[in-house]
């Protein structure tokens, strides 16, 4: 008698505690369920040391309408910096909550860099991005680039480079072309159109068929060095330069216009 008595008691104690239990579980579902906890305010800041050029408030509005579920207790953050990245002009986007109803985002913008294949801008990472190009400022001024997906770090960092050889000349890049036999064709800020070959070209074949074909950086090197003279000898009637010649480059001259001619 005395066992059962105990273990009556011990069933009823233990009910009783899951009944408590059960009282708080459904009052803390209740609970987060209130309209106080539901997201009503988005606060938007940009990363540390940046500025937003190009994201606003009514575009991110826009862009996450009807895309968040959830309130303060129950939303998906991992979602919902997704929902945050898409908007445009965003590279990356970090969120956390704020104590009741609010959520922190803050935005890492594009940092736009080139044209990309037309349809599109590549960054300063490297990375190709889908916006709006005419929300860029009316003086910015991108240079074009073209080449075959996944090549965009690539272009950038030759791109880089390219600024480098080219700066004793006083001249920027304003075209950069990349075949799909990765040749490379470049337009300078003088209008002067230059074909760069394949790179790195040391020991490939020479493409007009002699051996000992020039270093891509080279070919550059040599090109820089010898422009200024040949430049002006020819005040500036070169249309294009061919720089795949393993001892020197071709040039074709503009053509010959009445003014020029006299």
């Amino acid at each position: 008698m005395v066992n059962e008595a105990r273990v009556i008691n011990f069933l009823a104690n233990m009910l009783a505690l899951l009944a408590v239990v059960a009282m708080i579980a459904g009052f803390v579902v209740w609970l987060v369920q209130r309209p106080y906890f539901s997201i009503t305010q988005i606060k938007i800041e940009p990363m540390e040391s940046q500025s937003l050029s190009y994201v606003s408030a009514p575009t991110v509005q826009a862009t996450i309408a009807g895309r968040l579920a959830g309130n303060f207790f129950t939303i998906d953050l991992d979602k919902a910096r997704s929902v945050f990245e898409a908007v445009p002009w965003v590279r990356h986007a970090s969120v956390r909550r704020v104590w009741p109803n609010t959520l922190q985002v803050r935005f890492e913008e594009q940092q736009p860099l080139a044209i990309w294949n037309d349809g599109q801008m590549i960054n300063t990472w490297g990375e190709a991005f889908s916006a709006n190009q005419g929300e860029l400022p009316d003086n910015a001024r991108l240079p074009r680039f073209a080449g075959p997906d996944d090549a965009e770090r690539l272009v950038v960092q030759r791109y880089a480079e390219l600024l480098r050889w080219f700066a004793p000349l006083g001249l920027t890049v304003d075209q950069i072309e990349l075949s799909p036999r990765y040749a490379w064709s470049v337009k300078l800020s003088d209008g002067l159109h230059l074909n760069l070959g394949r790179d790195p070209a040391a020991d490939v074949a020479d493409p007009h068929g002699r051996s000992g074909a020039v270093s891509f950086a080279s070919r550059i090197e040599r090109f820089v060095r010898n422009w200024p003279a040949l430049a002006a000898r020819l005040q500036g009637q070169v249309a294009s330069a061919d720089l795949r010649y393993p001892d020197g480059f071709a040039i074709t001259l503009a053509p010959v216009t009445q003014s020029s001619g006299e």
